[in-house]
């Protein structure tokens, strides 16, 4: 029962209600196979968006495309979506055959054709044994399995799945992420998840597109997120990071890259920063530097660096693979950094000490950019 995923493109898709504007001409697009994460905080839109790609609401404006069919005016029901709720909402008198087979009989789906394709999906989703099973002798992984089962069994074009795994404890959590993505892979279904956890964001999809406000503020790779943020508040809003003012001094051409030498609190001397010369580039000279704690690390040789700078230590805490340390720069503002448990250890009796980072490590991000955005998010 191999499923054949279809592509789909929101197109400048706006919801009122009342005068309270819920969505503001998102447009987002996800190939056929492909996995995207809708990610934001509450109030972000993302559930909005999610019930209106289903059918439960009706967008004010705007097309919701399904291989190029607008499927806007159709109800939830013509659309033949697949869609997995927080609560799996499985019927408790029915047992795990019986929950996977109701859609197929919704559809008058032949009896034989039904019991091949719920044969077929139970060993996809690692339930063999267990089809008599009610609901209530499940675990919660188990649950989740029988519902996403139920979402996918009659090969819908596109599967939409409500928080999937907010119901679930740390440990299973991390399971099912990966037993998910698995799954979709294996059948190509087309997927468009909706969460707050940006973890489960980063180690599922192949798309991420990050809610503000009812905006989309970035929409890309889970690396291209993390890496090369588009605005301040995608910085500050995937991972730990830190956003350092500057001012350009120089700028030039050199070995295929863009150069800027920085004036910074950091130190006296200006940072270097390179960055690709098809990057985005407007010409202000105030910055900001947005640099991941992880990319700064300690002078060891305590040899010149161009973007070294010394620092006293506030702080730190024990992450178990690291220590997460707080740190104050020249100009008095405060860093976050991680060190290595072993260097830390070395360096635990001094109040001051040198850090270094890399000119290719850091993402500029222009002040007035984030006016490039369909709203601004300050």
């Amino acid at each position: 029962m191999p499923a054949i995923g279809q592509s789909i493109k929101i197109d400048n898709v706006s919801k009122f209600y009342g005068s309270f504007q819920a969505l503001d001409s998102v447009s987002l697009e996800a190939d056929a196979g492909e996995f995207l994460t809708i990610l934001g905080s509450s109030g972000s839109g993302k559930t909005t968006l999610l019930k209106i790609i289903a059918g439960f609401e009706a967008a004010n404006d705007g097309q919701i495309l399904i291989n190029g069919a607008d499927i806007a005016g159709k109800k939830s029901y013509e659309r033949n979506i697949g869609m997995l709720f927080q609560n799996y909402a499985l019927f408790p008198h029915m047992t795990v055959a019986e929950n996977i087979a109701y859609p197929l009989k919704l559809r008058k789906i032949d009896k034989d054709e039904i019991a091949e394709r719920v044969n077929f999906i139970i060993k996809l989703i690692k339930l063999d044994g267990m089809e008599k099973r009610l609901p209530k002798q499940l675990s919660g992984g188990q649950q989740q399995r029988c519902a996403l089962a139920r979402a996918i069994v009659y090969n819908p074009p596109l599967l939409l799945l409500d928080e999937p795994l907010g119901a679930l404890d740390k440990n299973l959590r991390h399971e099912m992420q990966f037993e998910i993505k698995r799954i979709q892979k294996e059948l190509g279904i087309t997927t468009i998840s909706v969460t707050h956890d940006q973890e489960e964001a980063l180690t599922m999809s192949d798309k991420i597109c990050i809610m503000s406000h009812g905006v989309i503020q970035q929409c890309s790779s889970p690396e291209e997120i993390y890496n090369e943020p588009r605005n301040q508040f995608v910085a500050e809003f995937i991972g730990s990071t830190n956003l350092i003012k500057g001012t350009v001094m120089t700028k030039y051409k050199e070995n295929g890259c863009r150069v800027s030498m920085v004036k910074t609190g950091l130190t006296d001397e200006p940072v270097r920063i390179e960055e690709p010369l098809d990057r985005r580039q407007f010409n202000l000279d105030d910055v900001l530097l947005a640099l991941r704690p992880e990319l700064i690390h300690l002078m060891k040789n305590r040899s010149g660096h161009i973007n070294s700078f010394k620092a006293s230590i506030l702080n730190s805490v024990y992450m178990g693979d690291y220590y997460k340390v707080l740190i104050r720069v020249q100009d008095g503002s405060e860093l976050n950094v991680k060190i290595s448990p072993e260097a830390y250890r070395q360096y635990a009796g001094e109040k001051e000490l040198e850090f270094f980072f890399n000119a290719d490590c850091v993402t500029t991000i222009y002040e007035k950019e984030k006016g490039v955005m369909l709203k601004t998010i300050e």
